[in-house]
């Protein structure tokens, strides 16, 4: 890399938080044509994929009738048929068809249905899966629902929105970036010194926010799931955000949180929430099968406990961390 390049930084408001570029070009590049373009790429996935948006095409899809085709944006397409593909590979771990969870658990834009009332009753009529209710047709951009769906891709859209940003600054033909949106980041190459991007691993506390670790990345991505940054109360119990498909319920396991790197951040998105849901046991196995990157931080009692799976590869049994 030339070392006549500047350092920039530009940012703005997405999907309820915001996004970051942090990169470094020659000096008296556009910014603010490049700033356009990053707050367009996030714009159009958010419109597509939010379920806060009334007319957003994620939406649309969820008001449409079964047994016909319907056209979407190629984005949504994309992201649809790569979260089919994660909860083929992850055994339903991973399930998009969870929306009406979503907003019964007050994770979404409605009030609450869940009461103190109704815990501990009988499971609602089963779901069927979105991997058997949802066909994608990648060639004409177009999905076909067999059954009732209520789509949620809180789990995969962030890290697409993250992907969409690199692609943005490629564009323009920067290749040396960290690129992010909330925790969910991308990098490519080295900083200048040829050090590479660094990134900070949270502790999974609720109502604080610090610093467990720092993890070094180029040319590729990262994302954490966890159940420390959003989560309700209903009679005195906590629920995190993160559902479980075959408990129809909020995840309730021993894991803190998961990080993944992949080669993408909409493939690290999905599967580290996938990990989440297979907890502590099953994650590591499947990471291990797959060939995965991942970080699993385990609550015991007063401290936390790390498992780490390096290209598929088990590195870590159990590693205690002071809480």
């Amino acid at each position: 890399m030339s070392t006549d390049t500047q350092r920039y930084r530009l940012n703005g408001e997405t999907m309820g938080t915001r996004y970051t570029a942090l990169f470094y070009a020659e000096p008296g590049i556009n910014c603010d044509e490049i700033g356009l373009g990053l707050a367009h790429a996030v714009h159009r996935v958010d419109q597509q994929m939010s379920t806060w948006k009334p007319d957003s095409d994620l939406n649309h899809l969820n008001a449409a009738a079964e047994q016909q085709w319907l056209s979407v944006p190629q984005e949504l397409t994309t992201v649809l048929a790569a979260a089919l593909r994660v909860s083929q590979q992850s055994n339903g771990a991973f399930d998009i068809a969870v929306g009406d969870l979503v907003q019964a658990w007050g994770f979404g834009p409605n009030e609450p249905s869940i009461t103190e009332q109704m815990l501990g009753t009988d499971s609602p009529k089963p779901r069927m899966s979105a991997s058997k209710a949802l066909e994608v047709d990648l060639q004409r951009n177009q999905v076909r629902k067999r059954a009732p769906l209520n789509l949620d891709l809180n789990g995969i859209a962030k890290g697409f929105g993250v992907d969409q940003l690199a692609r943005c600054l490629e564009g323009f033909g920067i290749t040396c970036y960290l690129v992010g949106i909330d925790g969910e980041m991308r990098a490519r190459g080295v900083k200048p010194d040829a050090q590479p991007w660094a990134v900070a691993i949270e502790k999974p506390c609720r109502g604080v926010r610090e610093v467990m670790g720092v993890m070094e990345l180029s040319d590729c991505a990262i994302a954490t799931s966890g159940d420390y940054r959003h989560w309700v109360d209903v009679g005195g119990q906590s629920y995190a955000h993160t559902m479980n498909p075959a408990t129809d319920a909020p995840l309730a396991n021993s894991l803190a949180s998961v990080t993944v790197t992949a080669s993408s951040c909409m493939l690290a998105d999905a599967w580290a929430t996938a990990l989440m849901v297979l907890g502590d046991i099953e994650g590591p196995r499947v990471a291990q099968a797959r060939g995965l990157d991942a970080l699993f931080i385990l609550r015991d009692r007063d401290q936390f406990k790390e498992i780490s799976v390096v290209s598929g590869q088990l590195q870590t049994q159990i590693q205690p961390l002071t809480v």
